[in-house]
């Protein structure tokens, strides 16, 4: 069985604050790519909360996602790290990639600064929330209906992966986050959720984010930008005053300061662009 240190696996932490926090990926860039069960066992040996796969086909970057336990749809931070590796091998332009359930494409690019890289996410949507589903996501992250922030009401939102979101009126209470793992990997697989999103927004343009990612058998992602599309998309959804664009820190409760810019255009349903820094982790 092929493992990591048989290939060339780059290690990169995507919507970086400079040179520190962003959330780290793995990136395989190769000529075909390895069986499902080799990609499985080499994301498993990375260790980061996703490693993408990809290799050139027919002028299209064929891709697929791999957390340490499962494959996902679409991950936004992994993307974000594989076009700054196009990039770095390819020079800056906007690539092309077919994931498994949709096309997309992703811009890398190098200057004076660094790698930066945008994501066209899937089509977004959004729908109301059954009862009882947040009662069980309150319950389990232990808060109440009252730290709700309701002018954001609770959402099932997409951009290529289910979120559960619902936002908090208090950022304190965003800080005081926890809950067990095992448990919210059986809330999100027995309800089909790749992460549970949880915000706060502080003024209608910046928002505060933490994403449980249990499903993929990770505690907490320190960004997230599928996730952070869904948010854009759903803002879009209910007539939030945004602007045009938000920004979103995340990972900061965690020591992983990440920043992450999400553009939204008036067309519903329509792509969001999720952009950010890419640092390169040096140890490897």
């Amino acid at each position: 069985m092929l493992k990591e240190q048989t290939l060339k696996i780059l290690r990169m932490a995507s919507f970086s604050d400079g040179e520190e926090g962003g959330n780290p990926a793995g990136v395989y860039l190769g000529k075909d790519l390895p069986s499902e069960e080799e990609m499985q066992s080499i994301a498993f040996d990375v260790g980061y909360s996703e490693t993408a796969f990809s290799f050139l086909e027919d002028g299209v970057w064929r891709t697929r996602y791999f957390s340490p336990e499962s494959e996902v749809p679409f991950c936004g931070h992994a993307t974000i790290a594989l076009g700054a590796a196009l990039a770095m091998e390819h020079g800056n332009d906007v690539f092309k990639l077919k994931l498994n359930e949709a096309e997309i494409t992703v811009e890398g690019q190098k200057n004076e600064n660094g790698f930066y890289a945008s994501l066209q996410s899937p089509p977004t949507s959004s729908r109301p929330v059954d009862p009882d589903l947040i009662s069980q996501a309150l319950d389990l992250f232990g808060y109440g209906f009252d730290d709700l922030d309701m002018m954001m009401p609770p959402a099932l939102v997409n951009a290529g992966a289910e979120h559960l979101l619902f936002t908090l009126n208090h950022r304190q209470r965003l800080s005081d986050m926890e809950y067990d793992l095992e448990a919210g990997k059986s809330f999100m697989r027995d309800n089909e959720l790749v992460t549970v999103c949880i915000a706060h927004a502080e003024t209608p343009t910046l928002f505060h984010t933490r994403n449980a990612f249990a499903s993929g058998g990770v505690l907490e992602d320190p960004a997230t930008g599928a996730a952070s599309a869904a948010l854009g998309g759903y803002l879009r959804d209910i007539k939030w005053p945004h602007d045009g664009e938000i920004d979103i820190v995340q990972g900061e409760d965690m020591g992983m300061r990440s920043l992450i810019n999400v553009q939204i255009s008036e067309v519903m349903g329509s792509s969001i662009r999720v952009s950010g820094k890419v640092r390169i982790i040096k140890d490897q």
